[in-house]
């Protein structure tokens, strides 16, 4: 079962995060506060965790700050009631996948987390098509290979490794103009 960690000095948001989050066979663990969260998160991994901007003692940005430099990469949702760009940007360049302003139903919550469980699920198309692609230019079936690169730039466009392997694909067959256009967005796309 999946374990969600909901951040939040509301208590009726956490109580709403909870139920949502329950009724999507989540286990949930509250945290009041980002100190809280910190020492939770320290014992125990989360695939899901729903993070308030603004508490006192530590910000949600902060705590995704800290999070993100001790090596933990669960998914992370930023909420807020006083959106700014700037958190926004902070956010999403940590990695939160998601900026959901304040207030929310549970309609909103349950769609959110329908579209995570789908982009999971594409996540793992995506490995698989780049395990097999793998082993297909390792037996120098390139034409096979960049059929399959272009299915799994349907799933993610912004894929550096998909791009690379593109690349390589082209120099095996010698097509050096494709190489290195697939080349270039490696470049543009590689974080």
């Amino acid at each position: 079962m999946k374990k969600a960690l909901v951040v939040d000095d509301t208590k009726n948001i956490r109580k709403l995060l909870k139920t949502s989050l329950e009724l999507n066979e989540y286990i949930v663990t509250e945290a009041l506060n980002g100190l809280e969260a910190l020492e939770i998160l320290s014992r125990e991994p989360f695939d899901l965790i729903f993070l308030d901007i603004k508490m006192p003692t530590l910000s949600g940005t902060e705590v995704l700050k800290r999070i993100r430099e001790d090596g933990i990469f669960s998914t992370v949702i930023i909420m807020t009631a006083f959106p700014t760009v700037k958190n926004a940007v902070d956010c999403t360049k940590l990695g939160a996948v998601e900026y959901l302003l304040k207030p929310f139903t549970t309609d909103k919550i349950n769609s959110l987390i329908y579209r995570l469980n789908n982009l999971t699920e594409d996540t793992k198309i995506l490995e698989n098509i780049i395990k097999g692609v793998s082993k297909l230019m390792y037996l120098k079936k390139y034409d096979d290979s960049i059929l399959l690169l272009n299915k799994a730039l349907s799933i993610d466009a912004t894929n550096s490794n998909v791009y690379k392997l593109l690349s390589e694909c082209y120099e095996g067959l010698g097509d050096n103009a494709n190489r290195d256009k697939f080349l270039d967005c490696y470049t543009t796309f590689k974080k």
